[in-house]
């Protein structure tokens, strides 16, 4: 199902033959994120990846929306800690034109002196939004525990002084650095053929020449009791953040990992969500989230506490977490478990938009792309014994960190009391 190339320059495609779908999904990756950044061009990954969509060689900024909506297709992008992605969703007879406009933005961008000042403005104003907004912003205090002064601990839009010291200059080094064939993946999914695919990348990417791969500093965790940050806001409601290192990308648990997760905090049916939600009615909104990195990772729970209940709320996520560790999980919810894991997979890959993410996330982070059937396989052989394996290696008390937004002056070392896990 899946098929891999590679070119003489480095650069390396993934598809996915899907003939009975009226849509293609195109993606051209490029191995770069917030953790390449040093402090003081922090955010430049993600200006550059704003600014490609501002105009290329051959297409102007209305151009390039209008070519691609005019068609009802859809153009967008994203830069993370480790990647960074420019995608298109179309009706497959117009995949020719979608891949020309994707590879002219990637390859000649105009970088023009106006547009990069107008998008500092845009970007300043994107940083001030998610401070505003605390369910966001307490992500980005957790990340400073569980990171400290590194890369992975710092927001990827990057500092308001950071974004307003970026030069034209800075930014034309940068893609130069960064933006090389053996960075480049390109995957497609849907109504395509594998090998006129391939043909057509050659002699689009042809022109680039081939660089080293280039590498980020590898993440430290000496982390040796647990952490408290809180930030001071009148809020109607204390937003949480708690945290703990985890599991790297491709780690032999990572299912066992996602099994936790979803145990815990994925869904209607979790722990957490029945025991703080349902049965104590101390949240509206509660849950868990993975990271995993090349060489890292983070098991996170997230929650929107009454501010008067913030300590009970800690002490029972806590207990929730201890449990798991102590005990082995029920068969049933074992079986739930892993038949929601890959449910929800198998209804995801329906789409051939999920479908170029899976492949072109896979290669580029791993160069291997798994098949569903490899994964069901690799699920079913999770046991009970690994999750709580997992469990004990993650939640470790010395591991904690926790930040807190809303108006608790005066709980804070009642709250830091709490940080124990039994």
């Amino acid at each position: 199902m899946y098929k891999k190339a590679k070119l003489e320059n480095g650069l390396r495609i993934a598809t996915n033959s899907m003939p009975g779908m009226q849509s293609v999904a195109l993606g051209i990756w490029i191995k770069v994120g917030g953790r390449y950044e040093l402090p003081e061009s922090k955010g430049i990954a993600h200006f550059l990846e704003h600014l490609l969509f501002k105009g290329s060689k051959k297409y102007s900024c209305r151009k390039l929306k209008e070519s691609i909506e005019g068609l009802g297709g859809s153009l967008n992008g994203f830069t993370s800690e480790e990647l960074t992605c420019y995608l298109v969703k179309i009706p497959h007879l117009h995949m020719d034109l979608a891949l020309d406009i994707l590879s002219d933005m990637v390859i000649n961008p105009i970088l023009a002196a106006g547009d990069i000042e107008k998008e500092k403005t845009v970007i300043i104003e994107e940083i001030k939004m998610y401070k505003d907004l605390p369910q966001s912003y307490v992500h980005e205090l957790l990340d400073e525990l569980l990171w400290p002064n590194q890369p992975l601990g710092m927001t990827i839009s990057g500092t308001i002084e950071s974004v307003s010291s970026v030069k034209r200059e800075s930014l034309t080094v940068f893609k130069d650095q960064y933006y090389t064939p053996g960075n480049i993946v390109v995957s497609a999914a849907g109504r395509l053929e594998h090998n006129k695919f391939i043909k057509r990348i050659e002699n689009i990417f042809c022109c680039l020449r081939t660089k080293d791969t280039n590498r980020f500093l590898p993440a430290k965790e000496n982390q040796g009791n647990p952490q408290l940050k809180f930030f001071s806001k009148d809020t109607k409601q204390t937003h949480l953040a708690l945290g703990f290192h985890s599991l790297k990308r491709g780690h032999p648990l990572r299912h066992a990992l996602a099994l936790l997760h979803i145990i815990l905090g994925a869904n209607m049916s979790s722990r957490l969500f029945n025991e703080i939600r349902e049965k104590r009615g101390l949240a509206y909104e509660i849950g868990t989230q993975v990271k995993c990195f090349q060489d890292t990772g983070a098991f996170g729970v997230h929650a929107g506490i009454d501010n008067y209940k913030v300590t009970d709320a800690v002490r029972l996520i806590l207990k929730e977490l201890g449990e798991v560790k102590r005990n082995l999980v029920g068969l049933g919810e074992f079986k739930r478990a892993k038949e929601f894991y890959l449910g929800q997979l198998m209804l995801s890959l329906e789409d051939t938009l999920n479908q170029m993410f899976w492949i072109g996330d896979s290669t580029a982070a791993l160069d291997k792309i798994y098949s569903l059937e490899e994964i069901i396989k690799e699920v079913n052989r999770i046991r009970r014994q690994d999750i709580q394996e997992v469990s004990k290696y993650i939640f470790q008390e010395k591991n904690l960190n926790l930040a807190l937004i809303g108006p608790l002056e005066n709980n804070q070392k009642q709250i830091y009391n709490q940080l124990h896990i039994n």
